[in-house]
């Protein structure tokens, strides 16, 4: 599905793998589609009966994951020694509630919402396979992709692990992701050598004491003071035992206790998450946060019981693959065209992968130029200037032929 007419981009006619307007036009409304369809982690089945579908009409031949959600699909045949490059999309929604407005492709399902932007991805991964289908048909494409569609992104400790399992790794030698950026304009990418996201982990806190009368907290465990100091305690505790280079931040998200005014109740709950740019302090942060709760707990007299929940490691970007997207993006729009990104506290399942083979994941610009409203992740307004699915489809394109020529 190359395109032989000239470019406005630089570069971009030196590679076949362009989109073509009828592919480009279909792919929109199959992001809208998904867009009003979203579904939570691991239920995705409306959302893989559709990618299935499109792919087999390709006359490709994915395969659902042994979870029932979530495919896998080569283009072309493995040799059984060659590695592959691998290219990533997650496919759920959020638990939040779409409240754009005058939006013709709102979410139709009360209290969901993609607004992380996984129907971009997906659209993209897609049309990655379809361009690269038919460029294995014509006999261009040098060494098979995989793609895969992975469910439950958004569920700790991710759908990557399940992926993992089902066998997405075996022949892989290069795993390739994007992600949304609402701060980055439109037919921009950023890129980053090392940790690119942070780690994240949830922690949920219960207190207990015996309770009683405010008139009289000498006499009992103060529960909701004790509580208060353990928001405001721990992460201070934290802090001052690590360096501060690692970033290790304890954010609480929620907290609940008592029923009257003059009573001190028996229990209390808290919730939040630990975060952490480093990889080596993340390995520990289970014994420092936790140490540091029962310390501040104990010292106001309430029982704790903590459940420490892992989440995911950094993403951290090796340098060839980032080279790599940093190629492939220069081929289609021009240097100018790739900018440098922060770390972000932000937490990606993707990192699993990355734990096993080399990779590196981008920031693909969605932002309207000029737009400065500010419509960030996870927020129910969240949308998109949609002219970044081409931008993605002809990136992981270019990657693909660029890294079988590598």
């Amino acid at each position: 599905m190359s395109s032989e007419s000239e470019s406005e981009h630089p570069g971009e006619a030196a590679l076949p793998g362009t989109l073509p307007e009828a592919l480009r036009a279909e792919l929109i409304e199959f992001r809208r589609d998904l867009h009003m369809h979203p579904e939570l982690g691991n239920q995705e089945f409306r959302t893989t009966a559709a990618i299935k579908g499109r792919l087999e009409k390709a006359g490709l031949r994915p395969r659902v994951l042994d979870s029932g959600t979530g495919l896998i699909c080569d283009i072309g045949e493995w040799d059984g020694e060659t590695p592959m490059l691998a290219l990533r999309a997650d496919i759920d929604g959020l638990p939040i509630p779409d409240t754009k407005s005058e939006c013709p492709y709102r979410s139709t399902v009360p209290d969901r919402a993609h607004a992380c932007g996984h129907d971009v991805h997906t659209t993209v991964v897609l049309g990655t396979g379809l361009v690269l289908a038919e460029l294995h048909r014509r006999g261009q494409l040098p060494r098979p992709v995989r793609l895969l569609f992975q469910p439950a992104e958004e569920v700790l400790p991710g759908g990557a692990l399940d992926a993992i399992e089902c066998g997405v790794l075996e022949g892989v030698g290069r795993f390739l992701a994007l992600h949304c950026d609402p701060k980055v304009d439109a037919g921009k990418l950023g890129l980053r050598v090392g940790p690119i996201t942070s780690a994240c982990d949830r922690l949920e806190i219960a207190l207990d004491g015996p309770g009683g009368h405010t008139a009289r907290p000498h006499l009992t465990t103060d529960l909701v003071t004790a509580a208060a100091r353990v928001v405001t305690d721990v992460p201070a505790v934290v802090a001052r035992r690590t360096d501060a280079r690692s970033g290790l931040s304890v954010t609480w998200g929620r907290i609940e206790s008592g029923h009257a005014p003059n009573v001190i109740p028996q229990h209390a709950e808290l919730s939040g998450t630990v975060r952490c740019l480093d990889l080596d302090t993340w390995r520990q942060a289970p014994d420092l946060v936790v140490a540091a709760i029962d310390e501040v707990a104990n010292l106001h007299r309430a029982k704790s019981e903590i459940n420490y929940v892992r989440g995911v490691p950094p993403v951290v970007n090796d340098p060839d693959s980032t080279a790599l997207l940093r190629a492939a993006m220069t081929a289609r729009r021009g240097a100018d065209s790739v900018e440098s990104t922060e770390q972000s506290l932000g937490g990606e399942d993707f990192s699993w992968y990355l734990e096993h083979v080399p990779g590196a994941m981008a920031r693909l610009g969605v932002r309207v130029p000029g737009d400065r409203i500010g419509r960030d992740l996870h927020q129910g307004d969240f949308d998109v200037d949609e002219s970044a699915i081409q931008v993605g489809v002809e990136l992981f394109t270019a990657a693909a032929l660029l890294d079988a020529a590598g």
